[in-house]
């Protein structure tokens, strides 16, 4: 499939600097475009390598100089681009129907046009929306719920009464419902606390591969509309994340967190039990919170603590080395002095 620079622009509400007619196969980054692909500038720390590029057109910023290769010219090249990708991209393979060797218990209920592949299990009293796509080895279990237009990865699993909206993607592996970490410890023996809770998953939620999202204690750990998820994050019981929060890969949230809205949490971030992340707040990569971070602020570091206040000791720490030296050598010319000066 082939587009011109000038349809792309047309897209997008893009406009054209260059050859409008210059023909398009696929999009890629700076580096890697050939000469029949599309790229894009967003950042301008990278600017220096759209002289090199050998991209055949490329997506930029009012405010970028004008390449040699046709351009279209937007607000946001990043929003843009990726409008643009996903005018080339491949279409994933997806199951039609219902595979022969699924299972599906004789009280389930399937909306209009659901698709269930090979060895998927949907239990006794669960309801999938219509349009819902259900890949290889998913176990739906029983009496949970799933919404319209969900796409459910190969081996995820989503345990007994569980609920999950419309058009929520879950990738390979992630695992909804699984049993909160509960144990009284009693004559140093530990005690399973029965974990008889759900999970509620509302709208347009992506999680990605080896998430694991645990079942509370009692009532729900929730994961709110728009929010998205990288691969490996782990959300404890009764927890609840807010909506359109962003967390990267590894991200472990203990239980009875609160994370509001539009918070942000970078890669391998640990949320201690009982705290809250106030909404918009971040959390760079490695931090360690144990304490609530109030809206708006960032935090880094473990124990996480305001980010510039981490970034001054940092600093300060680079420095101690240094300030040692010149220590030693006042104390050398003491020493000196105190010889000349001896009686």
């Amino acid at each position: 499939m082939e587009r011109t620079v000038g349809e792309l622009a047309a897209l997008v509400g893009g406009v054209v600097k260059g050859d409008a007619a210059k023909r398009i196969g696929g999009a890629c980054g700076l580096e890697d475009a050939g000469p029949d692909e599309i790229t894009f500038l967003a950042n301008p720390k990278y600017a220096s390598k759209v002289a090199r590029t050998r991209a055949g057109a490329i997506v930029i910023s009012a405010k970028a100089p004008v390449p040699a290769i046709p351009s279209i010219v937007v607000k946001d090249p990043n929003v843009a681009f990726i409008a643009i990708a996903q005018e080339f991209a491949a279409p994933v393979p997806a199951p039609k129907g219902i595979h022969k060797t699924a299972v599906i218990a004789p009280t389930a209920k399937l909306g209009k046009g659901v698709a269930v592949g090979p060895n998927a299990v949907v239990e006794d009293g669960a309801a999938v929306g219509a349009g819902t796509v259900i890949h290889a080895l998913v176990y739906v279990g029983a009496e949970a719920k799933i919404g319209k237009d969900c796409i459910l990865y190969p081996g995820v699993a989503i345990r007994e009464r569980c609920v999950l909206g419309d058009r929520v993607i879950l990738h390979c592996g992630t695992v909804i419902g699984s049993d909160g970490f509960g144990f009284a410890t009693v004559g140093g023996v530990h005690h399973k606390i029965p974990q008889n809770g759900i999970v509620v998953i509302e709208d347009d939620v992506e999680l990605g591969a080896n998430c694991t999202v645990d079942r509370a204690r009692v009532d729900r750990t929730v994961i709110r509309r728009g929010t998205k998820l990288d691969n490996l994050v782990h959300i404890g019981h009764n927890s609840v994340i807010g909506e359109h929060v962003l967390m990267a890969a590894m991200v472990a949230v203990a239980g009875s967190v609160k994370v509001d809205h539009h918070a942000m949490l970078g890669g391998q971030v640990a949320v201690g039990g009982h705290v809250t992340v106030g909404a918009g707040g971040i959390l760079t990569g490695q931090a360690g919170l144990s304490k609530d971070l109030p809206p708006g602020a960032t935090f880094s570091g473990t124990p996480a603590e305001p980010h510039l206040r981490r970034m001054r000791a940092l600093a300060a720490s680079h420095r101690v080395e240094r300030l040692l030296e010149e220590m030693r050598e006042l104390q050398r010319m003491v020493e000196e002095l105190k010889l000349r000066h001896k009686p």
